[in-house]
């Protein structure tokens, strides 16, 4: 394996206008690229000027990755930047295009399924497929979210592998008992939860969108991390952002119920703290395990004591639940009918990251394909709707994306 050569670069901007670089060099034993290492203070702007200086620098290496700590924002994606944290990728502002994360950290491995590189052929055939569209409509499904440390259910590193069972709307609405260890797993998992960001597929797809290249966006995600990327598609199963109360629907936010969740349960709260300490599986954490698909094992004996207490609606002391369509329910009909009429309102439907399993997101997909609509998929593995396909693609969207970004006239907005 050819040695490479990592590139330790820390960058100053003040205002996007100047820039000073300085940078040590060190051989690692990885195949062939540069790794860039960038610390931005101020603007994304850098970021352009700093590939195409190191493409001049070493035009016979590719740049792999680019890790980014920062603490900026950008127009793009006003909230994604709020907190100085490493990421396995970059916004390249300059030149409208995202890095390619080649290299999956090893905490992510254990959840995003392994697949080879796409190939030029499955690039051009994308491409076209995006170009020659006039009202692209995209859904999207957990395998977006695996890359950002979010795992998803039916992958083979996805929880099902692990023996994960969900919570059902029926077993939710049937019993306090799992109501309560649901809003307890939930409660101590919320801040790991919300602290994912998203990654080069959601910020492929927000580019897109901004270009005007993408018309309509569905996901099924609950995760909110395409809000994160600056873009707002309808979400097909509802949201953990938002609490319902199925009492009289009164919609409350999740980061307040939160809190009164705390203010009810102090002694839940320092279960948490000490969880995420480093002294999981203690009595003081309740014992309460991270597993290794990223849900949390609470024992049993800690549920039997109820101490465990549930805020009840404010409004009319009914019953809360979090706003997203458990397995058993049903997604609301308006809901439904606004995501049938962009599916049919398409041109042609991409789906990325999604085995399409659900019922809900098969029929969006048949009824575009019943207005003679070519659909594409972008995921690893078989899915419900590969019949339906004009083409397939077998490999990460966060590797695909971004490299379609870079091709011919995508970067320009359409008129």
């Amino acid at each position: 394996m050819p040695s490479m050569q990592m590139t330790a670069i820390s960058t100053w901007c003040a205002l996007g206008l100047r820039t000073a670089m300085t940078g040590a060099m060190k051989s690692q034993a990885v195949e062939g690229g540069i790794h860039v290492h960038s610390k931005i203070l101020c603007s994304h702007l850098v970021h352009g000027t700093l590939i195409s200086t190191l493409s001049m620098w070493k035009p016979n290496h590719s740049i792999r990755c680019l890790q980014l700590q920062t603490g900026a924002r950008n127009k793009l994606s006003p909230c994604l930047l709020n907190s100085t944290r490493f990421c396995n990728y970059a916004t390249l502002a300059a030149t409208g295009s995202v890095a390619v994360p080649q290299e999956i950290s090893s905490s992510l491995n254990s959840i995003v399924p392994d697949s080879p590189p796409p190939s030029q052929s499955d690039l051009q055939r994308l491409y076209d497929f995006v170009n020659d569209s006039k009202r692209l409509v995209v859904i999207t499904g957990a395998g977006t979210s695996t890359e950002c440390g979010i795992p998803d259910y039916r992958s083979p590193h996805g929880a099902y592998s692990s023996g994960f069972k969900p919570m059902t709307h029926q077993d939710f609405i049937s019993s306090e008992q799992n109501r309560r260890r649901y809003w307890a797993r939930s409660y101590a998992g919320w801040r790991r939860f919300i602290s994912a960001n998203p990654g080069p597929t959601y910020l492929s797809l927000a580019q897109l969108e901004a270009k005007g290249r993408v018309k309509g966006m569905i996901t099924q995600n609950v995760d909110r991390l395409h809000y994160k990327a600056g873009s707002k598609p309808i979400e097909l199963h509802g949201t953990t952002h938002e609490v319902i109360c199925l009492d009289c629907g009164d919609m409350s936010d999740r980061y307040l119920f939160q809190n009164r969740v705390k203010k009810l349960n102090p002694e839940w709260a320092k279960a948490v703290e000490a969880l995420e300490s480093g002294q999981p599986g203690s009595d003081a954490s309740f014992g309460m395990r991270i597993r290794p698909d990223g849900d949390l094992d609470i024992h049993e004996k800690f549920f039997r004591k109820g101490n465990f207490i549930i805020p009840e609606c404010k409004k009319c002391n009914g019953t809360l639940k979090p706003n997203v369509v458990f397995f058993g329910d049903n997604v609301p009909k308006p809901r439904v009918d606004l995501c049938m009429s962009l599916a049919r309102s398409a041109d042609a439907l991409l789906v990325v990251g999604s085995s399409v399993m659900t019922m809900s997101a098969l029929r969006l997909v048949r009824a575009a394909a019943d207005m003679g609509s070519p659909i594409a998929i972008l995921n690893i593995g078989p899915t419900r709707a590969d019949d339906l396909a004009h083409f397939k693609i077998n490999a990460r969207s966060g590797e695909v994306l971004p490299r379609l970004l870079n091709m011919g006239s995508m970067s320009v907005p359409t008129s």
